[in-house]
């Protein structure tokens, strides 16, 4: 019996594709012996396991609504309760015709992807910048704008010169995108005066500003930033938010926001792929909300990881060599190592063989670079583990470099 060639099956997008690096970098620290600092996780330890469980009392009430399909756009009391408690971030309260709920961000980002990109249309991108948004982009086809990043987030001074001479090119570029908020990996945040500039940028050139926020909610000191989207008077902006690290990762629950056509699009778009998000995971994440659990949650967090935050920082301090470069975020999950003249892919097997691990620079570069750089998290190990594994790291450089 012949087998089947599905080489000479797959679409020319399927061939084209390739692994996520970080998915490919956990198949390296499955033994439990290695301190990771690799994969974005939040702590399960502090999980609202029992207030979120609570939640499911709404099950027994309302089980023959929660246990049918549902609505493409989402549960209504889930989305009620985002347009009011976002109201503040947003400058107002959304319409439903505005909000969409989607089974993670990174569904949220596909079909946003979907809805604008033709194969070859470029999109403008922070260099660097999330890896799941550059698999995610160019497996829709797009080529990759880079623009760098320092402490303030995106240089926007830049922009203009990276539009004119793509456009010059003939490139057709749809939209910018920006992780504003304690970017990952190098946990900068866009100040205020850059994304009104950003904005007035896009007015110019007619694009679009894909408004990435997963982490602003996790700010240890300092205020907030205002949204972009709160500036918009143009309708140019989609803005994306998670409860992946604010409540927990496993509920696959997400939400974005943006002008009607483009969520109407996007909405078309998800009845063809699933449906709708899980009408169980958004009921019981609308309870716990609802119950008032996530603004008693927030706080703790926030001081929770703070906490780690410095205790990162600190062993950073004490371990790393002289000429390693990094900044202590104000927020989110990340620091961003600089450490001229080492190679990071090479540093990475040497950390493992030294139970540590990390993710490499050029993961998060979309048209290469980041060769001497890489990623840590704080959020995931424990707080005895963060020191050991600063010591680890710091044995690693050393035998890397024969010292």
């Amino acid at each position: 019996m012949s087998q089947a060639k599905w080489d000479e099956l797959f679409s020319d997008s399927a061939r084209e594709m390739k692994p996520s690096p970080i998915r490919e970098l956990l198949r390296y620290i499955s033994n439990p012996e290695i301190i990771s600092f690799a994969g974005g996780n939040p702590d399960p330890f502090i999980f609202p396991v029992s207030e979120f469980a609570a939640g499911a009392i709404v099950l027994g009430r309302n089980g023959m609504e929660i246990l049918q399909y549902g609505a493409t756009e989402g549960y209504t009391p889930l989305r009620k309760f985002l347009s009011k408690w976002m109201a503040p971030r947003m400058g107002r309260e959304t319409e439903p015709n505005e909000l969409l709920i989607t089974s993670g961000s990174q569904q949220g980002m596909d079909l946003l992807c979907a809805a604008l990109l033709n194969p070859g249309d470029a999109v403008i991108v922070e260099d660097p910048t999330y890896p799941g948004a550059i698999h995610t982009m160019r497996n829709r086809g797009a080529q990759f704008l880079t623009v760098p990043c320092d402490a303030d987030g995106m240089r926007t001074d830049l922009l203009p010169e990276v539009i004119e001479t793509a456009q010059n090119d003939g490139k057709k570029i749809k939209f910018i995108y920006s992780i504003v908020n304690f970017q990952n990996p190098s946990g900068a945040t866009l100040t205020t005066a850059r994304r009104k500039e950003l904005l007035d940028i896009a007015s110019k050139y007619g694009l679009l500003i894909f408004e990435d926020d997963p982490y602003g909610h996790l700010r240890y000191e300092g205020g907030h930033e205002p949204t972009i989207f709160s500036m918009d008077q143009e309708g140019r902006v989609v803005y994306a938010c998670s409860f992946s690290k604010i409540l927990a990762p496993g509920v696959r629950v997400a939400w974005i926001v943006g002008p009607p056509n483009i969520i109407r699009k996007m909405v078309m778009i998800k009845q063809g792929a699933d449906m709708c998000t899980s009408v169980i995971s958004q009921a019981l994440v609308a309870s716990y909300c609802d119950d008032g659990y996530m603004d008693e949650f927030l706080p703790r967090i926030i001081s929770h990881y703070a906490k780690k935050r410095d205790a990162m920082a600190a062993a950073f301090a004490r371990h790393l060599p002289s000429d390693a470069q990094f900044s202590v975020p104000k927020g989110g999950f990340f620091f961003w190592v600089k450490l001229p003249g080492i190679d990071a892919k090479e540093l990475f097997m040497k950390g493992i063989e030294h139970g540590v691990a990390f993710v490499n620079g050029p993961a998060f570069f979309a048209n290469g670079g980041g060769t001497d750089c890489f990623r840590t998290c704080f959020t995931f190990a424990q707080p005895s583990d963060l020191d050991e594994g600063a010591r680890r790291l710091a044995e690693a450089i050393a035998d890397q470099r024969g010292e």
